[in-house]
């Protein structure tokens, strides 16, 4: 009995060692782990709350200046189908939305001319001068009758000083001959357009930013 038990002396130290020894191993062994796995967010970068992977590929969204949507429809149009042709076409010309293109009598009555020939002196489709066209869509569209050339044109007018100030039916003024006086007149419509009978490509819409048109352009005005 004597030698048994103290063999179980010698035991039971090198149990409780053992035991030990596996408990300062285990947290060595998750430590390890930990280091090995990574969280299954590390791969997310956040920027601005939008969650996006590290290798930077994120999904492209990309805004279109003037979008019509199916909100921006023209005045009395339930809905973006209803919208006729002519409407989306001007609206791209003149840079505006659909619903601000409504002036159906204006817009038909370019659409009816859009091309006419440049003619000197001419006034009908086969073929018609600058002065002539202000005349024929001033008296179709706003019911106001003028006479005489764009230079005749240019002293009827109220001056309007500030581009800014530019309305719908205005007169816009051009000195491109040499001498410097007023040569070309056309109607202002919005944003910057104006419609007149070009002597390069006949009844056609430019724009008063353009290069050609600020380098020659003499001012603007109104019929009383």
């Amino acid at each position: 009995m004597m030698r048994r038990t103290g063999k179980m002396y010698l035991i039971l130290p090198l149990c409780a060692f053992l035991l030990g020894s596996c408990a300062l191993l285990k947290p060595q062994q998750q430590t390890a782990k930990e280091k090995t796995e990574k969280p299954a967010n590390e791969n997310l970068v956040f920027i601005d709350g939008i969650a996006t992977p590290r290798t930077g590929k994120t999904s492209e969204h990309r805004s279109k200046t003037r979008n019509t949507s199916i909100s921006a429809v023209p005045t009395g149009v339930n809905s973006i189908e209803e919208a006729r042709s002519w409407q989306f076409k001007y609206a791209q010309l003149l840079d505006l939305p659909v619903e601000n293109v409504v002036n159906e009598k204006l817009f038909n009555f370019i659409e009816d001319w859009w091309g006419t020939p440049y003619q000197m002196g001419g006034s009908s489709k086969n073929g018609i001068d600058c002065s002539n066209f202000v005349h024929t869509l001033m008296a179709s569209v706003f019911q106001i009758s003028l006479i005489g050339n764009s230079i005749q044109l240019y002293s009827q007018v109220k001056k309007i000083k500030k581009h800014s100030d530019l309305q719908l039916g205005d007169l816009v003024f051009f000195a491109i001959n040499r001498k410097k006086r007023i040569s070309h007149v056309g109607i202002y419509l919005e944003n910057d357009r104006f419609v007149h009978a070009s002597s390069s490509a006949g009844v056609m819409i430019s724009d008063l930013r353009e290069t050609y048109w600020v380098r020659y352009y003499a001012g603007a005005g109104r019929i009383n």
